[in-house]
């Protein structure tokens, strides 16, 4: 059996996001999982922060970059926002991290890049797209014309949907061994769309965080 690892969580270090640390952890427990790659937008500073021998934490990063989001696995250093893509995969790479096409067919979520072919792997499923279905079909499709590993995350921003994407990946529970793993193809992503009604949880939630 493979690891659990929902690739794609925000945190409370996420403006956007109100998942508190605690949840994370809380939630991923619920949820079967054996790990989550936290992922705030520019920073760092909530993975490093995430210490528990609960679940699997990998630190890491969603990069803004010129030409869409990217994911950034394995990275405990700040990667700096507003690069080209290949500039940013780059210092992923010099970070000794794993460079993930973020929701490359989800064209309202600032997708990564289809003409950049330079990924590590390609993020297919991802739960908060919508229509989910028909993106993560697209998405696989540009993962094998690249021939590319190919990943799913929730892109949770609310405690709820931790989960409801993630990555099945064959290795053992070392960070360094998923991440290589990852790189190897040794993935399967599973899941299934954010529903309505926890979307509309996520939006009030957002708004008292606001307020």
């Amino acid at each position: 059996m493979g690891l659990k690892i929902d690739l794609h969580v925000h945190t409370c270090y996420s403006k956007d996001s109100t998942i508190s640390l605690e949840q994370v952890v809380c939630f991923a427990k619920k949820r079967g999982l054996d790990g989550v790659a936290i992922t705030d937008h520019n920073t760092v500073e909530g993975a490093l922060k995430l210490k528990t021998k609960k679940i699997i934490v990998i630190p890491g990063i969603e990069v803004s970059t010129l030409q869409g989001h990217l994911l950034g696995i394995n990275v405990k250093t700040p990667i700096p926002a507003k690069l080209k893509m290949k500039e940013t995969i780059q210092k992923i790479h010099d970070a000794g991290g794993v460079a993930i096409a973020a929701h490359p067919t989800a064209f309202y979520k600032s997708p990564a890049s289809r003409k950049v072919t330079c990924y590590d792997a390609v993020e297919v499923m991802n739960a908060s797209s919508f229509p989910f279905s028909v993106l993560t079909h697209y998405s696989k499709e540009f993962a094998e014309k690249l021939n590319l590993p190919q990943t799913g995350g929730s892109d949770s921003h609310y405690a709820p949907e931790i989960g409801s994407a993630y990555t099945v990946v064959e290795a053992e529970k070392d960070v360094d061994e998923i991440a290589n793993a990852i790189l190897c193809g040794s993935t399967t992503p599973i899941g299934k769309g954010i529903p309505l009604k926890v979307w509309m949880k996520r939006s009030i939630a957002r708004l008292k965080k606001k307020s």
